[in-house]
C-alpha cells in the first residue's frame, strides 16, 4: 500500500525543530504546573483539618459614628458650596 503523497507536508529540518522545541516548552510549563498544585492539594489537606479564622466584625462607639458623619456632611456642603460658586461664574 502506498502513501499518498497529498497527505504528507513538506516541512524543513528547522520548522520541526521549532516545533519540537515548542511542544517541550509546552509541556515543561504543564509539569511546573502539575508539580505545583500537588503541593497545593497537600496543604490544603493539612489546613482542611483546622477551623477557618473568623474575623469579628468592628464596632464604632456612637461618638466615633458622629464625628465620621459630621465630617461626610461638611464634605457634602462644601462640594454644594463650590458648585454653587461655579454655577454663578457660568
Amino acid at each position: 500500500m502506498a502513501v499518498e503523497s497529498e497527505w504528507l507536508i513538506p516541512m524543513s529540518i528547522e520548522t520541526i525543530v521549532e516545533e519540537i522545541d515548542a511542544e517541550i516548552a509546552r509541556l515543561v510549563q504543564v509539569r511546573a504546573l502539575l508539580a505545583r498544585t500537588g503541593k497545593a492539594a497537600k496543604l490544603v489537606e493539612r489546613k482542611a483539618g483546622k477551623a477557618p479564622k473568623v474575623r469579628k466584625q468592628r464596632v464604632l462607639s456612637p461618638e466615633a459614628r458622629k464625628r465620621i458623619a459630621d465630617a461626610q456632611r461638611k464634605r457634602w456642603a462644601a462640594a454644594r458650596a463650590k458648585a454653587r460658586k461655579e454655577a454663578k461664574e457660568a
